[in-house]
């Protein structure tokens, strides 16, 4: 006989073996082990769609709901609301993701548990040990867990994004990366900063949307405010005018009034509201067009003096 007889022999005798231990499950158990199987396929597919179906309807309300919730949006400001609208579908297709991951994994290792006690394997060691696991787990890595579950929270609040410019008490610069974990931000110095989400108590984010330029102009205190305002608001007319300058500018920049008084002068607010991720080079514009103005209106900024107290020589 050759070897490959002796092969061919022994892969039908492993077949046949195979083949009499599924004859020798009984029907109702193959059968409660088919109807298993169809229920988790049908609640995997029943559950995929209804979250694929809850992502839909998300970011199809996404508009009237950044409306509703930023009432300083203007009814024309369509770019901000087709921005906020992208960053909704971006967090709905993530936690979609999220959600059909988890389900999918829940289903599936129910379905095995119940299947290997159908066919007559204890699961209580099994289920014993994944406890004790899982509170080992929990004891030992209770920063790590607090981490993915305020990432989670950062991705579905959508408190930040990559792109935005924010302040989290610890850095300001803007969002390179936002992981379940961590999150990676580059301040203005260009140093990288990884920032553990459960770490992060708050986040002031300068980019959803729009946000203010605010300037704060001292001039001197025997200044005409109506010949101020005017002039302000002509410099800001201008600027807005300029194509150059109008996909960082939602408005005009206007005079909004005195902000404060001491001594020689008199500290007036410049505002308007303008489109991020740009908002600070946008204020320098701003301000350098306010600086233009002034001096052609012949406005001058009180010179701050400075005194210098003499120490008293000894006899």
């Amino acid at each position: 006989m050759s070897d490959q007889d002796v092969v061919n022999a022994d892969d039908t005798s492993i077949i046949a073996e195979w083949w009499q231990s599924l004859e020798s499950l009984p029907f109702d158990e193959v059968f409660r082990i088919a109807i298993v199987i169809g229920i988790a396929v049908l609640l995997h597919f029943v559950l995929r769609r209804t979250i694929r179906s809850f992502v839909k309807r998300t970011v199809d309300r996404a508009p009237q709901k950044q409306q509703r919730n930023r009432g300083g949006l203007a009814p024309g400001d369509k770019e901000v609301v087709e921005q906020l609208r992208e960053r909704t579908a971006q967090r709905a297709q993530a936690f979609g993701t999220l959600l059909r991951s988890a389900a999918a994994i829940a289903i599936w290792s129910i379905a095995t548990l119940t299947i290997l006690s159908i066919i007559g394997i204890n699961v209580t060691p099994i289920l014993a040990s994944a406890g004790v696991a899982g509170v080992v787990i929990g004891f030992g890595a209770q920063t790590l867990v607090a981490d993915y579950l305020a990432g989670i929270s950062i991705i579905f609040e959508d408190q930040l994004g990559v792109g935005d410019v924010v302040d989290t008490g610890q850095v300001l610069g803007v969002v390179e990366e936002v992981a379940l974990r961590y999150t990676r931000i580059r301040d203005f110095y260009g140093t990288v900063w990884y920032i553990r989400n459960g770490q992060m108590q708050y986040v002031a984010n300068q980019s959803q949307g729009w946000t203010y330029a605010l300037l704060d102009i001292p001039v001197a205190v025997t200044t005409d405010l109506n010949v101020l305002r005017d002039v302000v608001n002509r410099a800001g007319a201008e600027l807005f005018a300029d194509q150059r300058h109008q996909p960082d500018l939602l408005e005009a920049p206007f005079f909004g009034g005195v902000e404060a008084l001491a001594g020689d002068a008199v500290t007036v607010r410049v505002m308007g509201r303008i489109r991020p991720p740009n908002q600070y080079a946008t204020v320098r514009t701003i301000r350098q067009a306010m600086k233009i103005a002034l001096d052609n209106a012949g406005i001058r900024v009180p010179q701050q003096i400075i005194q210098i107290d003499e120490v008293p020589r000894s006899e």
